[in-house]
């Protein structure tokens, strides 16, 4: 805990930053650690919004207690029921037995197969508010950002939004809390690489969701993971949009699976090419090196991906595989492809890249390119009408944000 801090009247933020966990969900990794954000309101009655992960063990209920000074605790609001956020609700009903639960009806079926039957449960998914004195609360129905459950709490008063898990980001907070106390660009890739990972699949729910808000009055976001947003929330609201809409930056992301170098030196080629042509952001990545969750990142924020896959066992290399898969599952959008490799005794890397473009439906940019062997100098030039096509395609793109 950092101490007490206000975010508006009435309203404190109540949080944990983990630095242990490796890995979130069990498979995405945390190099900068993640934060969970917890919020309560003191009013004439009381609430907290979501709680935190387990991690944060007896110092949370403590604080709870702390903050509410001998008042009790009637609404527990739960935005989302993932126990990341729901990690502390045991302790808080043993604490406060009498509290109200705040949810919707899959709120409700999640919550009881976890914590059991209650039977002082409220549904506001039917447009009910609560009013707890000088606040007063409505509620936001945004199910599959990222669960069926999903929802956001919005306060009147302050036109504070309540997010859950929207608006996130992966990352600690290393002493600043709001936006204006931090410098967002060190946060920006760990917040795409969330929402790439976490959201992305949901993105059409997303774009839903954005539609409910239209004409709602937002001077600040407060998620449950991440910096709250007091000063700047459009910053974080077009990125959300952008994101959710499969636009992309001026880029091309090179992907390659090698396993004694020769498609690695066409993607180095290839790469250099698409230089030449002007483009000036370009990321290289190993498949066999680089983690699935950057990968996906990278190919979120970019308008161009070229795979690049060696043979194995007459088929495309596993990594690759799993990745193209990965990429399926997701069913990211509205990218340029390129497609090449190279095989030995027998081909497979490029003819499984092709399956993958025939159910992607990204459109390429050229024909595929497939070698046999180590590429010779004259070889080199097969590649350039692809890097070529690429690059005069990611630069034709440019992205106008909605919001201001």
């Amino acid at each position: 805990m950092f101490g007490k801090i206000q975010i508006s009247n009435k309203i404190f933020w109540l949080g944990v930053n983990d630095r242990r966990k490796v890995l979130f969900e069990n498979i995405w990794p945390l190099p900068e650690g993640v934060c969970y954000n917890s919020y309560l309101i003191v009013d004439e009655k009381t609430a907290l919004i979501d709680t935190v992960d387990f991690c944060a063990g007896q110092s949370f209920l403590d604080t709870v207690e702390k903050y509410l000074d001998g008042k009790t605790l009637d609404y527990l609001i739960i935005n989302h029921m993932e126990l990341d956020h729901t990690g502390e609700v045991a302790g808080l009903l043993k604490k406060y037995p009498d509290v109200k639960i705040v949810g919707n009806i899959n709120t409700r079926r999640i919550f009881e197969s976890y914590f059991g039957a209650v039977s002082n449960f409220l549904d506001v998914g039917k447009g009910e508010t609560i009013e707890l004195g000088y606040h007063k609360l409505s509620f936001i129905m945004t199910p599959w950002i990222h669960w069926p459950e999903t929802m956001m709490t919005y306060d009147f008063t302050e036109k504070i939004l309540f997010a859950g898990d929207a608006f996130g980001t992966f990352g600690t907070l290393n002493g600043g809390i709001f936006d204006d106390e931090i410098d967002f660009n060190v946060y920006e890739g760990e917040a795409l690489r969330y929402y790439s990972n976490i959201v992305g699949k949901y993105s059409g729910m997303v774009q839903k969701a954005f539609a409910k808000l239209v004409g709602v009055e937002i001077k600040c976001i407060c998620s449950t993971h991440g910096p709250i947003w007091r000063s700047n929330p459009a910053k974080i609201i077009n990125l959300y949009d952008k994101w959710s809409k499969y636009d992309a930056d001026e880029g091309v992301v090179i992907i390659f699976a090698s396993m004694y170098g020769n498609t690695e030196h066409i993607a180095d080629y290839i790469a250099r090419k698409i230089t030449e042509a002007g483009v000036k952001n370009i990321k290289i990545h190993d498949v066999s090196k680089t983690h699935i969750s950057y990968l996906i990142r990278d190919i979120w924020k970019y308008r161009g991906v070229i795979l690049g896959s060696c043979s194995y066992n007459a088929e495309m290399f596993p990594p690759m595989e799993h990745l193209c898969r990965e990429i399926l599952h997701i069913s990211i959008q509205n990218k340029k492809l390129g497609i090449f490799g190279t095989f030995s005794w027998n081909g497979g890397g490029v003819k499984n890249l092709l399956k993958f473009a025939d159910d992607i439906k990204w459109e390429q940019v050229s024909e595929a390119v497939e070698l046999r062997g180590i590429p010779a100098e004259e070889d080199y030039s097969k590649y350039d009408a692809m890097a070529i096509a690429m690059a005069q395609k990611v630069k034709q793109y440019k992205y106008n944000n909605i919001f201001v």
